[in-house]
């Protein structure tokens, strides 16, 4: 069994502007301190068109339900990965080290009169019996409210 989360955000900015975002290794770190993680590392390896990057992170734990806190522990550890092949495409794998999930998936860019649409779509799997599909329905919630937080990160970012 799996989930899949298909998410959307807009950014009144062309492609160009929101690819040097993405790109900028400051801006993730906004990303994370607006998310109150305990501690992130960022890594960011860019070459003409394509692009690596690394988000390690490390969460508490205090706002999950009980049911899932005694797989995790009082934090969790993140650790995001994208492969950009080209400026308005990535492979995005996300997995949590020590534990039996990871999720998979795209993020595209699309550009429409100077406004860029950027698309996270990923599939959520948790192997656990009983309780993998609610722990798949709590990692589809709290992805999305990360990809809601970095939306208003980026919204600000590019209106500096």
């Amino acid at each position: 069994m799996s989930r899949r989360l298909h998410h959307q955000m807009t950014y009144e900015a062309p492609l160009a502007a929101v690819v040097e975002m993405l790109a900028d290794a400051r801006f993730r770190e906004q990303v994370c301190e607006y998310q109150h993680v305990l501690r992130a590392d960022v890594e960011i390896d860019r070459s003409g068109d394509t692009m690596s990057v690394l988000v390690e992170q490390v969460q508490p734990t205090e706002r999950i339900p009980s049911f899932a806190k005694k797989f995790v522990g009082e934090e969790i550890e993140i650790v995001q990965r994208e492969d950009w092949s080209a400026p308005d495409r990535a492979q995005l794998h996300v997995t949590i080290p020590g534990k039996p999930g990871h999720m998979e998936g795209t993020i595209t860019l699309v550009e429409t009169g100077g406004t860029t649409v950027e698309t996270v779509d990923v599939e959520i799997k948790v192997s656990l019996p009983l309780v993998g599909g609610k722990i798949e329905g709590l990692v589809s919630d709290l992805l999305r409210k990360a990809l809601v937080a970095e939306e208003k990160v980026g919204a600000r970012y590019l209106s500096a």
